[in-house]
């Protein structure tokens, strides 16, 4: 079963369900699977960041190793591609709504919309803003690991 995010938009329009886990192929392409979600800024950084490991391997005469470099970049894009997406909708103004598990997107899609549309006959009341942060009061410490000095002494 996976499990899919999902991110409705600040106006009333379609949610996107965000599958959460490992994206093949923006594995095997990250620039290019960024640029298909609209990923435009990472697109750039993740194929500038490959091209500088590559040289750097290169420079470095690292043979196999260096071109083994860039690969990292593919990694990071496969694990992490819908924590960019989903990163990238809340930037633009989306809020989770909440995650769904099915089997498939078709599946995750029918049982968001079954509980979106309970929740709202049942006048689901709007999210709340997180609450401000209580004030801690100051409290001074010894040093930590010996870094720093004890208050009051010179």
């Amino acid at each position: 079963m996976a499990v899919y995010v999902v991110m409705e938009p600040p106006k009333r329009a379609d949610a996107v369900l965000v599958r959460d886990g490992f994206h093949l192929f923006g594995f095997l392409t990250p620039p290019i699977w960024l640029l298909w979600h609209r990923l435009w800024i990472e697109a750039i950084v993740a194929f500038a960041v490959a091209m500088v490991l590559a040289a750097v391997g290169e420079v470095a005469d690292l043979g196999w190793a260096g071109t083994l470099l860039s690969l990292l970049v593919s990694v990071y894009v496969g694990i992490e591609g819908a924590a960019l997406r989903i990163a990238a909708l809340r930037r633009r103004g989306w809020r989770e709504w909440g995650v769904v598990e099915a089997d498939s997107f078709d599946d995750a899609e029918a049982r968001y919309l079954f509980d979106a549309e309970r929740l709202e006959s049942t006048g689901r009341p709007e999210p709340s803003p997180p609450a401000a942060p209580q004030s801690v009061p100051f409290r001074r410490s010894g040093p930590a690991l010996g870094l720093f000095s004890y208050p009051g002494k010179a």
